[in-house]
């Protein structure tokens, strides 16, 4: 499948960005958002500022079939950029979200040569982007329990050095005295 990645231009994409974010269900993030919530988030720039940027996953037509929020990248100096990917149901279990996990993590390692580390968290539950991460040289890095709406969360961090080399480093579990 051929995909496009293409920044979504705000304002002029505003009903568009509306439609995708209503239109769909979206079983790991904390339920539907209404219009008007998206209205005020766009007015409110959360989608494109100094901090956040984000772009549209879309197929050789021109179909929408995802979205990526790129944000936390003021930090990126002395931090790590976290990412908002969703994916419509249409498109869902057909490599979008790997092939989005590989442009985005490219894009970040490639834009900004001082960033170390690329961070995400998704839901236990969410076996899908899990294995997108794993797929991706993402490692476990962080369980958080209950905290995801009841559930528990799973954190994963690629290194720029692991990403450079295809080689993971492994997580020391183990940093506890006696």
């Amino acid at each position: 499948m051929t995909l496009r990645f293409e920044k979504i231009a705000l304002p002029a994409e505003s009903e568009l960005l509306i439609a995708f974010l209503t239109g769909e269900t979206w079983p790991f993030h904390s339920g539907l958002p209404s219009r008007e919530s998206v209205s005020k988030a766009i007015a409110a720039k959360a989608f494109d500022n100094p901090d956040v940027q984000s772009f549209w996953i879309r197929s050789a037509e021109a179909e929408e079939l995802g979205l990526i929020k790129l944000f936390d990248l003021e930090d990126i100096g002395d931090g790590a950029p976290l990412f908002d990917l969703r994916i419509k149901a249409a498109a869902r279990g057909q490599g979008v979200g790997k092939a989005a996990v590989t442009w985005l993590t490219k894009y970040l390692f490639e834009g900004w040569p001082e960033l170390k580390r690329i961070e995400g968290t998704t839901r236990v539950d969410n076996l899908a982007m899990r294995a997108v991460f794993r797929a991706c040289g993402y490692l476990k890095e962080g369980h958080y329990r209950q905290a995801w709406q009841g559930h528990d969360a799973i954190h994963y961090g690629l290194l720029r050095q692991d990403w450079e080399t295809g080689q993971s480093t492994p997580v020391n579990w183990h940093d506890e005295p006696g």
